[in-house]
C-alpha cells in the first residue's frame, strides 16, 4: 500500500514521545467523577508536550471541558480509568471555522506526533446532546448535525502523524473519531459504543479529505456510519480536497449504517483497501454513495473478504443518494466537476446472509464503469438491481426468497466469467 511509509513514521514519532511523565494529579486533578479537571488536565498537556512527553490520567473518573490537545504529546487513559465530557453546553462554543459544529472534548489543529492511548475510556456525555438535535432537527439540513451544532468527541484539523490505540469512545455527542485533511492516522485495537438507535449522526470513524489512512481491529458498534470517508460538500465545505491511501481491516461492526464511501465526495477518493471484516446486523455492508452535486472522481475502490450477518444492503452502491428513482424515470443530464464518476471498483469474498436486498445503480450520463464481483454470495428477501452499470461477475450466487436474483434494468451490462 502506498500510505504504509507515512504511517510508519508516525508510528516511529509517537513512540519516540514517551520520554518525560505528567501525571494529571500532580496538576491539580481529582479524577472523583464530580471536580471539573479541565485547567488541571491541560496545565498536564501545556507542560509535558514541549517535553515529547506523555500526560496520564489514572485512577478515577476525569471531568472535563474541551481539552486543546499539542504536538508530540501521547495522553494515556489507564485502564479503569475515564475522561468524561462536561454537561455544561456552554463548554463547547461553536467553532469559528465551521459553525456547524461546536469545539470537541479533544481537539487539535496543525499538530504533529500525536497519540492517544492507555486502554482507558473517553465518553462524550453524549445523550444530552443527542436529545438537543432531536428537539432541534430542521428538515433538509445538510451540515450533518441535524441542524443543531454538536461537539465531536475527537476532532483534528490539518496534522500530520496521528496514532490511535487501545482506547474506547463512547457516547460521544457527534462523530466519534474526525479529521479534516489529515495525513498519517493509524487506529488501532479501539472500540466505539453508542446507542444503535436514538443517538443521531455518531458515526465512529470519519476522516474529511484525508490521506495515509490505516484502520485495524476496531470494534464498532454505534447509531450511524461506522466508518464514512468524505472529502466534502460543495454547499458547505469552502475547502475540499480528496481522501487517498487508506487501508481497513481485521475488524467488526456490530450496529450502524456500515461502512460508507460518501456521501459528501465533491473532492473525489482513490485507493481505498478493504479486507478482513465482519458486520452483524448493520444497515448497510459495502455502501459507496454520492449524487449529482456532491461528487468527483471515485475509483480504485477494493473490498476483500468480507462477511455480513443480518445486513440490510450488503452492496449498496448509487450514484442518487438519498434516495433512487424508479426504473425509467430519469434522464441524462449535463456532465459538470461534480457529477459522480465511479469506476474500477472490486468485490471479492463477500459473503452475506439474511440480507433484505442489493443495489448497484448509475446515473445514466455516467454509468458506473469497471465493477467486478468475484466469489460473491447473498442471501436475502430480494435480488441485486443493477441499472446504468458495467458489471463483471465470477462466481456470483444472489439466492432470493422472493423474485429474480438480478434484475437488470436499463444500462445494466454483466459480463459473466
Amino acid at each position: 500500500m502506498r500510505f504504509l511509509p507515512a504511517v510508519l513514521i508516525a508510528l516511529a514519532a509517537t513512540t519516540a514521545a514517551a520520554q518525560t511523565t505528567c501525571d494529571a494529579h500532580t496538576y491539580g486533578a481529582k479524577g472523583d467523577g464530580k471536580t471539573n479537571d479541565t485547567a488541571a488536565i491541560q496545565k498536564a498537556i501545556n507542560t509535558c508536550a514541549p517535553k515529547h512527553g506523555t500526560v496520564v490520567l489514572k485512577g478515577g473518573t476525569f471531568v472535563s471541558a474541551p481539552l486543546t490537545l499539542k504536538s508530540d504529546l501521547t495522553l494515556s487513559i489507564a485502564e479503569g480509568s475515564e475522561l468524561l465530557g462536561s454537561r455544561n453546553l456552554d463548554d463547547y462554543p461553536i467553532r469559528e471555522d465551521a459553525k456547524w459544529r461546536r469545539v470537541a472534548l479533544l481537539h487539535a489543529d496543525h499538530v504533529s506526533n500525536l497519540r492517544i492511548t492507555g486502554g482507558g475510556v473517553i465518553d462524550g456525555s453524549g445523550d444530552m446532546f443527542w436529545e438537543l438535535a432531536h428537539t432541534h432537527r430542521i428538515a433538509g439540513d445538510t451540515s450533518g448535525s441535524g441542524g443543531f451544532p454538536r461537539p465531536m468527541l475527537l476532532d483534528i484539523t490539518e496534522s500530520q502523524h496521528l496514532t490511535f490505540d487501545h482506547i474506547t469512545l463512547q457516547n460521544s455527542p457527534m462523530y466519534n473519531f474526525t479529521f479534516f485533511f489529515c495525513d498519517g492516522i493509524k487506529i488501532d485495537h479501539a472500540i466505539i459504543r453508542n446507542p444503535a438507535t436514538g443517538a443521531p449522526n455518531t458515526d465512529g470513524i470519519d476522516p474529511f479529505s484525508s490521506k495515509n489512512i490505516e484502520i485495524s481491529n476496531v470494534d464498532i458498534d454505534t447509531g450511524d456510519d461506522d466508518i464514512a470517508l468524505k472529502s466534502g460538500l460543495v454547499e458547505r465545505d469552502p475547502k475540499i480536497g480528496p481522501v487517498e491511501h487508506v487501508y481497513i481491516h481485521d475488524s467488526i461492526f456490530r450496529h450502524g449504517h456500515g461502512l460508507s464511501v460518501g456521501s459528501e465526495l465533491a473532492g473525489g477518493i482513490n485507493d481505498v483497501r478493504v479486507e478482513n471484516v465482519t458486520m452483524e446486523h448493520t444497515e448497510a455492508g459495502v455502501r459507496i454513495k454520492s449524487n449529482r452535486t456532491r461528487g468527483n472522481d471515485i475509483h480504485d475502490l477494493h473490498y476483500k473478504n468480507i462477511t455480513m450477518t443480518g445486513v440490510g444492503q450488503p452492496i449498496q452502491i448509487t450514484e442518487y443518494y438519498p434516495k433512487w428513482p424508479a426504473a425509467g424515470t430519469d434522464t441524462a443530464k449535463p456532465v459538470d466537476a461534480h457529477t459522480p464518476r465511479f469506476h474500477d471498483i472490486s468485490l471479492e469474498g463477500i459473503t452475506a446472509t439474511g440480507a433484505k436486498d442489493a443495489i448497484i445503480i448509475g446515473i445514466p450520463e455516467m454509468p458506473i464503469r469497471n465493477l467486478t464481483l468475484t466469489n460473491v454470495k447473498i442471501e436475502s428477501e430480494k435480488g441485486l438491481q443493477i441499472r446504468n452499470a458495467d458489471v463483471t461477475m465470477k462466481n456470483v450466487t444472489i439466492t432470493p426468497k422472493s423474485g429474480d436474483p438480478i434484475t437488470k434494468e436499463e444500462g445494466a451490462n454483466i459480463t459473466r466469467r
